[in-house]
């Protein structure tokens, strides 16, 4: 049985609330009235990799990645 769930992770020295993230996957994240950036699922599944990861590649600061 092999794990596949991932975890989103914020480099919140890189973050500066541009909200690409949430527009590109509003399901997985939220940036508040602040621009606090929030993950709204600990653990990504299969069914949500893919959003997960072209919310990664849309940051220009490079402040997402995937663990796990």
């Amino acid at each position: 049985f092999e794990r596949t769930d991932m975890k989103i992770v914020v480099n919140r020295a890189l973050c500066d609330g541009n909200g690409n993230c949430e527009a590109v996957a509003p399901d997985l994240f939220h940036l508040d009235d602040d621009d606090q950036l929030h993950v709204l699922v600990a653990e990504i599944g299969e069914d949500m990799r893919e959003r997960a990861e072209l919310a990664v590649r849309a940051c220009p600061k490079n402040a997402l990645s995937l663990e796990g």
